[in-house]
């Protein structure tokens, strides 16, 4: 009983961290259902085979700017994604979405181990159709 009393007290304690973590949740979520599916729908459906190599571009300030705008966005992404893997939300979506935006080694294994799960894919592959896009190709 004693547990639950200090657990009581820590909500009335933490009430405004409380509420500022529904809202980052709900507005994660929004976030998420409006970006997952250009995301998703603008990726080639070999994005999971091809050699990430072969997409290396060219160094210049504007690409330098635009990859680290774009590997913010996904820092931001992942670190929301892992907080609502225990608040409510879309977490492994969300972290999906970050870790598609982040350069770093091992991208690829990450990304192949959570776009195998079959829910995930099922649910991306649905995503695509809707927009008359194929489904991915998973190696």
């Amino acid at each position: 009983m004693v547990a639950f009393e200090g657990i009581g007290q820590w909500f009335n304690e933490h009430s405004s961290l409380l509420g500022w973590s529904l809202v980052a949740s709900l507005g994660s979520l929004v976030i998420t259902l409006l970006l997952l599916p250009v995301i998703v729908v603008r990726l080639p459906a070999d994005y999971f085979v091809a050699s990430r190599r072969e997409l290396v571009a060219r160094a210049s300030l504007g690409r330098l700017v635009l990859a680290i705008g774009k590997n913010l966005l996904g820092a931001v992404f992942l670190i929301v994604g892992l907080i609502l893997l225990v608040l409510p939300g879309q977490g492994l979506l969300t972290m999906l979405i970050g870790l598609l935006l982040l350069d770093f080694p091992g991208k690829r294994a990450v990304e192949l181990k959570l776009v195998r799960r079959p829910g995930i894919a099922a649910f991306l592959n649905r995503m695509r159709a809707r927009h008359g896009r194929p489904p991915f190709v998973v190696q």
